[in-house]
């Protein structure tokens, strides 16, 4: 971590769990937290609330089993006030959001993001002002993402499996997901792929959605 941040141009931060296997004692990820601030000058921690089980659970399991203990990442912040410390783990919700920020400098979104990622738009709006970008503005966004990325080399696949996410729990959220899944329309590499699953969806993307 020190060779990182002395060679870095950007600040270099740590993201860990509050133990290892069963041992939940506070003063492990404590000491933890203490030794990698002093010896190599990390300012930054983002700290999944729970511990991981290095043996017997499933890399699936272990983001779900292990019980979550956010008092202990509040109390990693009040003994450390002059360390940025942002929460993570098992938090979808703008309530869960804004209840942690009660208490520590920030919030890191996960599977919540990424499963059902038009969250952010509206946990945005809602925490910094202004209106919701509409899931047809983010669709028109990200092709002209898609396009210069693709001039570039990208692949289009790279990209549209990052957005499976953007209309679950709406109508038509399958037939979107089925488009920028098909292999052969992928291969053709056409950022045009978003706008037509778009209109699969809710009709011309320049409709609200």
């Amino acid at each position: 971590m020190k060779a990182m941040q002395d060679a870095a141009l950007i600040p270099v931060t740590v993201k860990h769990r509050l133990g290892i296997d069963r041992a939940e004692d506070y003063d492990f990820v404590r000491r933890f937290v203490a030794t990698v601030a002093r010896r190599a000058g990390c300012r930054t921690f983002v700290v999944h609330a729970r511990n991981a089980v290095l043996k017997g659970l499933s890399p699936k399991d272990n983001r779900e089993v292990p019980r979550l203990r956010y008092e202990d990442v509040h109390r990693l912040k009040r003994e450390f006030p002059e360390l940025e410390i942002v929460a993570n783990g098992g938090i979808a919700t703008l309530e869960a959001v804004e209840a942690e920020l009660a208490h520590v400098d920030g919030v890191m979104l996960g599977r919540a993001a990424y499963h059902h990622s038009y969250c952010l738009a509206t946990i945005d709006a809602q925490l910094f002002g202004g209106a919701a970008a509409t899931r047809a503005e983010v669709v028109e966004r990200m092709h002209a993402y898609a396009t210069a990325q693709v001039a570039r080399g990208t692949p289009l696949r790279s990209i549209a499996r990052h957005m499976l996410g953007l209309y679950q729990g709406r109508p038509g959220a399958r037939a979107w997901r089925r488009m920028l899944s098909d292999a052969a329309a992928l291969a053709r590499n056409d950022p045009d792929l978003f706008l037509a699953a778009a209109a699969q969806v809710a009709g011309p993307v320049a409709a609200a959605a």
